[in-house]
């Protein structure tokens, strides 16, 4: 059938945390369904961030992610044979699904010979994130910018 909704499957939390949205970010980072082993790279990196600031690493993994979603982007609309960007606003999934891409591609930007393992650089990006710096905060920052500079076309929002 074409057009039908779209039955978004409800996620368990994950074992540790009981989180729906740690679950969603180790399924992001899975990779040839080797979940086991991104289990270990996540919780790794929470246990990480609860040595390096003394705090709960579930709360400052929800202010990462919190930090890091974008409150509008700019969509492609052709009116009458030009392309116009026109910011609209992100809605809750594609915002929590934008910041969880943003937060590993930022982790993997960083240099190995820093940080020897993924989740060391996991931790250290969700950190930034929670503290407003790193990658995944700048990319959200410009495509802030981005939909701020095409405000004279949001007349075109359908």
């Amino acid at each position: 059938m074409r057009g039908g909704k779209v039955v978004r499957k409800i996620l368990e939390p994950d074992p540790v945390y009981n989180s729906r949205l740690v679950t969603r970010f180790i399924n992001k980072l899975m990779k040839d369904g080797r979940k086991a082993t991104a289990q270990k790279v996540v919780y790794d990196a929470m246990e990480e961030i609860k040595e390096a600031s003394k705090q709960d690493p579930l709360s400052i993994f929800e202010k990462a992610l919190a930090n890091v979603s974008p409150k509008m982007e700019v969509r492609p609309r052709r009116v009458g044979g030009a392309s116009y960007q026109v910011p609209v606003e992100v809605r809750g999934d594609r915002r929590e699904a934008l910041s969880i891409r943003w937060i590993l591609a930022g982790a993997e930007t960083k240099p190995n010979k820093e940080y020897h393992s993924f989740a060391k650089k996991l931790a250290a990006e969700l950190m930034d994130a929670a503290n407003n710096a790193g990658v995944a905060i700048k990319k959200k920052d410009d495509m802030q910018k981005v939909a701020n500079a095409n405000r004279a076309f949001s007349h075109f929002r359908w």
